[in-house]
């Protein structure tokens, strides 16, 4: 990278004042282990299912494994006697993290990010598009990761839309960890072949504001090209478990959702990261998407309508 580039460096963060966000998510997600409720609606939840109703949110694990959060009080765990506890925080730091989110006014959406220049550069894309992936990689770079596979926004300033940082430790499967040189940790749980892993360039802990939401998509050459027009609305309406749990939780109106994804749609820089899927051609299209995160840190000049030129 060029010296003009400032990547937002690894800090000690305990003595930064915390956003409001921060706080609230941070005394909403508090938990204690107890009994939690079989049902909000009246049958039984399923193994892998949940349940939203009023300010409750039930969710059930593999077995005898329930997560019951209610606004104001917290989460409460019920550990059944055949769970992997480390399975725990899976399902604490994922669904019923964004199901908290989501209540709570926040819209969490299923992305991994890099910090560049005191703002955050965020790739989504459906499971197994390389994310995580592509956050080690970036970071073995020099750009620390700011969030790896929930990306919690904060709508609360009309002028900008600002990110939460990341409450989740990097994971990546084995031949991931050797391609981008991540400090493999602990194997996540015996049913899961993926590793904790430490990012190289460590990570960041102070919400920056959304420079770029980048779709990661397959294919035979690697091209980054802006997203514009109408396509803008279609991207925004992804079918993951956290717009679920964001649609459930709000239960907007026609005339509300189309006012929450215009507001989306004008304030977000959005571009198509086209690469192919060879083990070969990795560290090209590692090299590519680090060209566009480094233009976005040093004041790449921009099209009218706000996104950014091709880069390939």
């Amino acid at each position: 990278m060029g010296d003009a580039v400032r990547p937002a460096e690894p800090r000690d963060v305990r003595s930064l004042p915390k956003s409001p966000a921060q706080l609230l998510m941070e005394r909403e997600t508090q938990f204690v282990f107890g009994r939690a409720p079989r049902s909000l609606k009246g049958f039984p939840l399923e193994p892998m299912s949940w349940q939203m109703e009023g300010d409750s949110f039930l969710l059930r694990g593999v077995g005898e494994h329930y997560f019951h959060y209610q606004k104001g009080r917290g989460v409460t765990i019920e550990r059944g006697p055949d769970v992997d506890p480390r399975e725990e925080a899976l399902w604490l730091n994922g669904s019923v993290y964004s199901a908290v989110a989501s209540m709570n006014g926040l819209l969490p959406i299923h992305a991994s990010a890099v910090a560049v220049d005191g703002a955050a550069v965020a790739f989504t894309g459906p499971a197994g598009a390389g994310k995580s992936t592509l956050v080690a990689a970036l970071a073995g770079r020099g750009l620390p990761m700011f969030c790896d596979d929930t990306l919690i926004l904060d709508l609360s300033d009309p002028d900008r839309i600002i990110c939460l940082p990341g409450h989740k430790r990097l994971k990546l499967r084995p031949d991931a960890v050797e391609m981008t040189g991540a400090r493999p940790q602990e194997k996540i749980s015996e049913a899961l072949d993926k590793f904790y892993a430490e990012p190289a360039a460590g990570t960041v802990g102070i919400p920056l504001p959304l420079e770029s939401l980048v779709f990661l998509e397959e294919g035979p050459e690697a091209a980054i090209t802006p997203i514009a027009g109408a396509e803008r609305f279609i991207r925004l309406q992804d079918d993951h478990q956290t717009s679920r749990l964001f649609a459930e939780a709000r239960r907007f109106d026609r005339a509300e959702h189309f006012k929450h994804l215009d507001r989306l749609a004008r304030q977000l820089r959005m571009a198509r990261f086209v690469r192919p899927r060879d083990r070969e051609r990795f560290a090209e299209g590692v090299a590519l998407a680090e060209r566009y995160v480094v233009g976005l840190g040093t004041d790449l000049q921009r099209s009218e309508d706000g996104s950014d030129p091709k880069i390939d």
